[in-house]
């Protein structure tokens, strides 16, 4: 399972022109499944999200996590993390979930970051979305489990 965080000033995403999901300040997730993943690595992935520190505190380190911040979890579904570059000059999707078990743990994923975090919006699986954001640094990390 991989996920690239984004501190945001704000994000949102849109399905067939209209406003799906959106945040404030936090950060904008988008998550790649693995057929390999389970709901172990959900687990984990999320738990590292939810306490990785990449805000800043008083004296402008990166000290707080998301919980500490308050801030807003934006979460996409985002297969093409999963792709295989390393060789020619067009991504391999063998790695990936089938769409039956990405949207399974994509779904159990998103049911635990709102049980567990009060500001938690999302977009659609499989849909095409149109994801907009103001990166903030601009901090980006590619965390996996």
């Amino acid at each position: 399972m991989k996920a690239l965080i984004q501190r945001v000033q704000s994000a949102s995403v849109d399905i067939a022109g209209e406003r799906h999901g959106e945040i404030g300040a936090g950060i904008l997730l988008l998550l790649g499944v693995e057929k390999t993943d389970t709901r172990s690595n959900a687990d984990k992935l999320l738990q590292k999200i939810l306490n990785y520190r990449i805000f800043a505190d008083s004296e402008g380190r990166m000290n707080l996590n998301l919980q500490q911040q308050q801030g807003g979890l934006l979460i996409v579904s985002q297969f093409t993390l999963v792709a295989d570059t390393a060789k020619g000059l067009r991504p391999g999707f063998s790695k990936g979930a089938t769409p039956q078990q990405g949207e399974a743990l994509y779904q159990y994923f998103v049911d635990q970051a709102r049980a567990q975090h009060p500001d938690v919006a999302t977009g659609r699986f499989g849909a095409d979305m149109q994801v907009g954001l103001i990166n903030d640094g601009p901090v980006t990390f590619l965390l996996e489990v």
